[in-house]
């Protein structure tokens, strides 16, 4: 069946939606978070940033800092914008009564905007009135134009003998999760503890655990609920993290439903120091966060990462047609692949919800972040379509306009051809995927190479079979080596992931190598790319033959 072009396809789609029934169950979406992004100079300092909290309408960004001009010790800070797409505001300090001399932290916005709830810090002198060596506190205002009145503490049932942080409040305003020291029933020195209320007038109820599946007996806190109030998002020292400290998420089916065994970010939001102080955006799309990781502007920067649905769900690199038939096949069923919306987390049910958010994202490429399609007639920049790493041509090179896979393609000589770019990835950051269509070549040469690291797609020296040499971080790291041959002028498609865990190789969508046992990491690498030559242009790495269409994604794709 041939499919239809874009703009039918969602005519189809549109009307499909406009005759289906709703549905409810237990949400189980699938999704994956994008590339984290430092909130800039102009919110973080040279010291310690972290803890941040939104408004409702997302244009007020609380957090808390000890940088200079504040009251003393860790103070409460607030930035706002103009409109979600604009730039943040410098941080202003919410000055007396919320901040003293003492440490005012984690604060957690309620949905109205009219109360700020927050804590005194895990070490220090807390804040005096208090029950114990640390509390959680309120300040209200009658609105949001209007100052912030004097803090209350929370009292019992909440605060209790032991030190409590870190809260943080549901879009309802009915449930809060917070981090409680050895407080009597807890796993752990570190735990985290949920109260739930029926109303916004009602007091809170008895604060209970949230058990083994989130607490792991080690530390586990610094929290942040959704505003639906079925994900919450912590930090951990437990086993099988990325870092020193990383985060991690339990889910919920309902706010009924005891919680899920909680999993690790993964390394594309963990980075190797100590992330922390998770929070969710009001829209659920984008996870606020804190961390240490280098490249930051202080102690502990604000980063943002965002929350997308998964929604190719075949893997082969785009949204399409294919990705439909899929979702129908599954409709009106529980499937965790199809069903992405409401995103992220989903409601349980492939439904009108799903279908609206697949429709979204029709005939993207999700987390393609390179592409040249070196389909160029002359000149010597090959463009990249997706993300402007072009690439500056060396040598000769022949520029073939009908002499692709797919349209055009480009001949390198195998003696001093070559494209250069500017640094596009280090494959220690995470999971990422290379694929690109090529011809010819000889053993021991290769096609695509990070300059002064490693070749990241190449041939053996004895029978021209594919592999790569993107090693393991640390010693032991060996190349990933294939037997399947590929320098048979025959065109190929090549294909090389790694999912964080194992590498992969790829010829003509056929896997044909990996890894025994899982990795922890790749090598770090900070230089550029290059096509047709290996890292060091040694000249017996120099590509003789034609290469096509080369695409690189933060995400794992089944080329």
């Amino acid at each position: 069946m041939k499919w239809l072009n874009g703009y039918k396809m969602r005519l189809v789609i549109v009307g499909f939606v406009a005759v289906l029934m709703l549905g409810g169950g237990s949400a189980k979406a699938d999704f994956t978070f994008g590339k984290p992004q430092n909130l800039g100079p102009t919110v973080n300092s040279l010291y310690h940033d972290a803890g941040p909290s939104l408004s409702a309408d997302g244009l007020d960004l609380y957090f808390y800092s000890d940088r200079p001009g504040g009251s003393g010790g860790y103070d409460i800070w607030v930035s706002t914008r103009q409109g979600v797409e604009d730039p943040w505001g410098l941080p202003a300090n919410l000055g007396a009564p919320v901040n003293s001399q003492y440490n005012e932290c984690y604060p957690s916005l309620s949905s109205d905007g009219l109360t700020l709830y927050f804590s005194d810090y895990y070490s220090g002198s807390p804040r005096p009135g208090g029950l114990s060596a640390g509390d959680i506190w309120m300040t209200t205002r009658p609105s949001r134009s209007a100052p912030w009145g004097t803090p209350v503490n929370m009292g019992a049932p909440i605060n209790g003998s032991t030190l409590d942080m870190s809260p943080t409040i549901s879009g309802d305003c009915l449930t809060l999760i917070f981090t409680s020291n050895n407080r009597a029933g807890g796993r752990g020195s570190w735990d985290l503890w949920m109260s739930t209320r029926a109303g916004v007038q009602d007091p809170w109820g008895p604060p209970m655990n949230l058990g083994s599946t989130v607490n792991s007996g080690g530390w586990d806190g610094e929290g942040g609920l959704s505003w639906d109030g079925r994900a919450v998002f912590f930090d951990s020292g437990r086993a099988g993290i990325v870092g020193t400290v990383d985060l991690w998420m339990s889910t919920r089916k309902t706010i009924a439903d005891p919680w899920a065994v909680a999993v690790n970010l993964g390394s594309v939001v963990n980075s190797s120091g100590n992330d922390g102080t998770a929070r969710v955006s009001p829209d659920m799309r984008t996870l606020y966060f804190c961390s240490d990781r280098p490249g930051g502007f202080g102690s502990y920067d604000l980063y943002t990462a965002p929350i997308l649905p998964i929604v190719d769900f075949n893997g082969d690199g785009i949204v399409d047609g294919a990705d439909v038939s899929i979702m129908v096949d599954y409709w009106r069923t529980d499937n965790s692949i199809c069903d992405i919306g409401p995103p992220p987390w989903g409601d349980g049910i492939v439904d009108v919800q799903d279908l609206i958010v697949l429709a979204e994202h029709l005939f993207e490429e999700p987390g393609l972040i390179a592409h040249w399609t070196l389909d160029e007639t002359e000149r010597d920049i090959a463009h990249d379509s997706a993300s402007g790493y072009h690439g500056t041509v060396h040598g000769t090179p022949a520029w073939q306009p009908d002499g692709g896979m797919l349209d055009g393609a480009l001949q390198f000589d195998g003696i001093d051809d070559y494209v250069s770019t500017e640094f596009v990835l280090n494959p220690s950051d995470g999971v990422f995927s290379v694929v690109a269509w090529i011809k010819g070549g000889e053993p021991g040469q290769a096609f695509l190479s990070q300059a002064d690291s490693a070749n990241w797609l190449c041939t053996d020296s004895i029978e021209g079979c594919l592999m790569t040499e993107v090693k393991a971080a640390g010693r032991g790291g060996v190349p990933l080596l294939s037997q399947t041959v590929i320098t048979d002028d025959t065109w190929h498609r090549i294909g090389f992931v790694w999912d964080g865990s194992y590498r992969h190789l790829y010829v003509d969508g056929v896997e044909v190598a990996k890894d025994a046992a899982p990795l922890s990491r790749l090598e770090d690498a900070h230089g550029g790319l290059y096509f047709g030559a290996g890292s060091t242009l040694a000249p017996d790495t120099f590509w003789s033959g034609l290469i096509d269409d080369i695409r690189i994604y933060n995400r794992a794709v089944s080329p």
